[in-house]
């Protein structure tokens, strides 16, 4: 039993009339005729009762009728949905994701992509920078967003974006109702560093900061991951040096301010394999290729 066998019975089964069914499938009748009998010596079963009135389904050809026609509708989405695969508009996309990036730019380039590519499946994955990159040489991950990446041959790694530094800081803190606030009046101020899982990371572009403004941080908490650090300063338990992607992290006793320093600035980058050629990541790697040149704007 073959797939056309199936079609030419429905076209049978339809239409109950052998010159009129051959008509709609394009050939002529001897090949319907000799095609539908080996269908029954395949199944062992008659489909239909012949008589000179005309052809009738049996009571097995309607049973076979309401599963024929499941199989010819599976098999069409199967080629239907391998084709959308094979142009982007279908598939899978695994993303490793990690601090702040997941506020702001993973939505947004999210949303770009859902308004042309609505089918993919996307699985967010939160996930250290060693990790990401684990995952992007094992195809476990088809993409990673973290800071400071390491440069590898096998490895492509891009600039998604450039993003100012801020301090955040308890509203009942001194420097709360400045506009900016310089880099060198952090001095002896209790930080908050973060993350301490992986290194180099996030935490050694403040401490680069905070050493070409003539210090070394005063680290009271080091943490794993932006939320906790936000959450210590929201506790009133010291500063925190931050992307600006996380600002939009809103807690009634937090503030936030720019950083006044030339130095005060730090990159979201992505990574992957460059021999990647799957439709599902080209096709986000055009939404991170518009939010790198300004065509698309972070989702507030």
């Amino acid at each position: 039993m073959d797939l056309r066998q199936i079609r030419y019975f429905l076209a049978l089964a339809t239409e109950l009339n052998y010159t009129r069914a051959a008509s709609q499938l394009n050939i002529s009748q001897p090949p319907l005729t000799r095609h539908i009998q080996q269908l029954e010596h395949t199944i062992g079963v008659t489909l239909f009762d012949r008589s000179t009135r005309g052809v009738a389904l049996t009571q097995a050809g309607k049973i076979f009728l309401e599963e024929a026609r499941k199989i010819v509708s599976l098999a069409d989405q199967a080629v239907n949905k391998t084709k959308l695969a094979h142009i982007g508009q279908l598939g899978r996309l695994d993303i490793g994701i990690f601090g702040s990036s997941t506020i702001s730019v993973i939505p947004t380039l999210l949303i770009e992509l859902r308004k042309t590519h609505p089918d993919i499946i996307i699985s967010l994955q939160n996930t250290t920078k060693t990790q990401q990159i684990e995952g992007v040489r094992d195809k476990h991950l088809d993409i990673g967003f973290n800071r400071v990446f390491p440069t590898a041959p096998d490895l492509a790694v891009e600039t998604v974006m450039i993003e100012n530094l801020y301090v955040a800081l308890h509203k009942d803190h001194p420097f709360a109702d400045n506009q900016t606030v310089d880099v060198k009046d952090l001095v002896d101020q209790p930080f908050i560093l973060f993350p301490n899982n992986v290194r180099p990371s996030f935490a050694d572009n403040v401490i680069v900061l905070c050493s070409n403004a003539g210090f070394m941080p005063n680290v009271v908490h080091d943490v794993e991951d932006i939320f906790t650090a936000i959450a210590l300063v929201s506790a009133g338990l010291g500063i925190a040096v931050v992307p600006e992607s996380a600002i939009s992290l809103s807690l009634p006793s937090v503030r936030y301010h720019l950083l006044d320093s030339i130095d005060a600035k730090v990159d979201l980058s992505c990574v992957y394999r460059p021999d990647n050629k799957s439709p599902a990541l080209l096709a986000f790697l055009e939404a991170v290729h518009m939010l790198r040149s300004g065509k698309l704007k972070l989702s507030s």
